[in-house]
């Protein structure tokens, strides 16, 4: 038994996350508050998780409903919510079957399971080998921070998983190895948001998936960030005229409820069959409840088109600040995932950014991420921009 009685906690909960000094207890729309009943413009929408603003109210309906008749089901039985979120989001996107689970890192788990036993018992291939991008972002797991390719994330967790190698980000050339490789799959994020928010080029996704096509490789995309119409489509793929053969989703899907989830084709999909692979509280009937009134109101409503509209009046206002300072670099993403590269300290901006009563996050040392939910309006967008405006002038003062 290890003594600790010398070492002094804070806090009950295990260090993992660096907090800012706020608690938040309430939150609708495009805003929270605190436990001081301060009010913030929440542009970070729980990480891209609360593309519906906080709280929606066809999400809250329909968790009341079903909180009223069944929270939690075995997968051993048919659960109607979980059936119909999984037909919704087959005829919204190039996938055939869905697989629930509870997150996004599940999700990516479940793709890289996937992409194994198909390789395995399906095409009985040799190699089992993932390949991955430097700078990608995957999630937390063992298996899944092996695939992310940024070193940080993987210190001192050694020994990482094997069957994972890495190539350069939109390096053309590079791809050329995939031939030689014939790895099982490739996973990839069509804008990489964790390595800084930087979108992938039409040109190199093109050459990608052709070379997967040819060699009978897997090609999965992680829409885990970029998903729910984010990027101003349903799915971020769908701007790139390609189809996956496995999608991975989580965030957005449940308005902050938590779901993860893989689409997969047909083809792909044979690769899992009873007792391969299952999740005890994947697509219960709470979850799938909240994702199913999420996606139906996304498809249901003009939302996405508003979202085009939406983007264009943002850019506006970026390009307007980066105009005045000069320490702004570039603005980049897709839809409302946005990133301003700085050449100041990216932490010290969104630190800032508080007492000016808005959210925002980082993606790395000297990029700052931009993720409204896509309700915003635009005089929400005028606010955000004001506040941004007024944080960036108390650094340039030094304040």
């Amino acid at each position: 038994m290890v003594n600790n009685t010398s070492v002094s906690l804070t806090t009950p909960v295990m260090a993992t996350y660096s907090r800012f000094p706020v608690t938040l207890v309430k939150g609708k729309g495009s805003y929270v508050w605190d436990d001081q009943e301060n009010q913030f413009l929440d542009f970070t929408s729980g990480i891209a998780t609360c593309n519906l603003g906080h709280v929606p109210d066809p999400v809250k309906e329909k968790l009341e409903e079903q909180l009223q008749n069944l929270w939690h089901c075995s997968n051993l039985y048919n659960i109607p919510n979980q059936e119909q979120l999984a037909a919704l989001l087959t005829a919204n996107s190039c996938g055939d079957q869905v697989f629930f689970c509870n997150s996004g890192a599940e999700a990516n788990e479940a793709a890289i399971k996937l992409a194994r036993r198909y390789a395995n018992k399906i095409k009985g291939n040799s190699s089992s080998e993932v390949v991955t991008f430097q700078q990608s972002f995957h999630g937390r797991t063992l298996a899944t921070l092996t695939a992310t390719g940024q070193e940080k994330i993987q210190q001192g967790f050694a020994p990482l998983m094997p069957g994972f190698s890495y190539l350069p980000f939109n390096d053309e050339e590079a791809l050329d190895q995939l031939i030689t490789l014939k790895p099982a799959a490739v996973l990839l994020e069509l804008v990489q948001g964790e390595g800084g928010v930087i979108p992938a080029n039409q040109e190199w996704v093109t050459k990608l998936a052709q070379i997967c096509k040819e060699n009978e490789i897997l090609l999965m995309v992680d829409e885990i960030q970029t998903g729910i119409g984010r990027t101003g489509t349903l799915f971020a793929y769908e701007q790139y005229s390609i189809e996956p053969d496995v999608i991975s989703i989580a965030k957005g899907l449940g308005s902050g409820f938590p779901i993860g989830a893989i689409i997969a084709k047909e083809e792909a999909a044979i690769g899992f069959e009873p007792g391969s692979h299952g999740s005890t509280f994947g697509g219960n009937p709470l979850a799938t409840a909240a994702g199913l009134a999420t996606v139906t109101h996304i498809m249901e409503s003009n939302l996405l088109e508003d979202v085009k509209e939406t983007v264009n009046y943002l850019d506006q206002q970026l390009l307007q600040l980066k105009e005045k300072h000069s320490f702004i670099k570039e603005i980049r993403g897709k839809g409302l995932l946005k990133g301003l590269v700085v050449e100041i300290n990216a932490l010290e901006i969104v630190q800032k950014a508080i007492a000016n009563h808005l959210l925002i996050l980082t993606a790395g040392p000297n990029v700052v991420r931009i993720l409204p939910p896509l309700t915003v309006t635009k005089a929400e967008i005028d606010e955000f921009t004001v506040a941004l405006e007024e944080t960036f002038q108390s650094i340039e003062k030094g304040v």
